[in-house]
């Protein structure tokens, strides 16, 4: 696993079995530090369009760029970053307290989440100034 420089985010390789049929990627077992308790998927995304815009008070996600790319932009409430996810076999893990953004869908994007909790309204932070109040406390 490689850390970002916001707190705690961190990309993380999946398994990846070769085959001159085509590649197989596995999520099972401890590849993620949590249990995955839903699953749901961004797709049709226009390029001028951003999803997320909010935090989670306590879920974990992992997302994973299944089909071609899109940026992640990643505040911590102190630092701010943005990554370009791309590949399927490699995942970003955000914890609880980020705020993020995905931008920049190239045609065709497919962009999985694996969460560690079921929707709940309640935790989610879709406000930046009540984020950042969160994030002091």
């Amino acid at each position: 696993m490689t850390k970002t420089t916001i707190q705690n985010c961190q990309r993380i390789d999946l398994p990846k079995i070769e085959d001159r049929r085509g590649n197989l990627s596995v999520i099972e077992g401890d590849v993620l530090p949590y249990a995955i308790k839903r699953v749901y998927y961004l797709y049709d995304v226009p390029s001028n369009a951003a999803r997320g815009g909010h935090a989670h008070i306590d879920q974990v996600e992992c997302l994973i760029a299944l089909s071609g790319s899109f940026s992640v932009a990643l505040d911590d409430g102190t630092s701010t970053t943005t990554l370009l996810l791309n590949k399927p076999n490699q995942g970003l893990i955000i914890p609880r307290g980020i705020w993020r953004s995905l931008d920049d869908f190239s045609a065709g994007s497919v962009c999985l989440v694996l969460s560690s909790g079921e929707f709940d309204e309640a935790d989610y932070l879709r406000n930046y100034d009540n984020f950042l109040a969160f994030k002091r406390g």
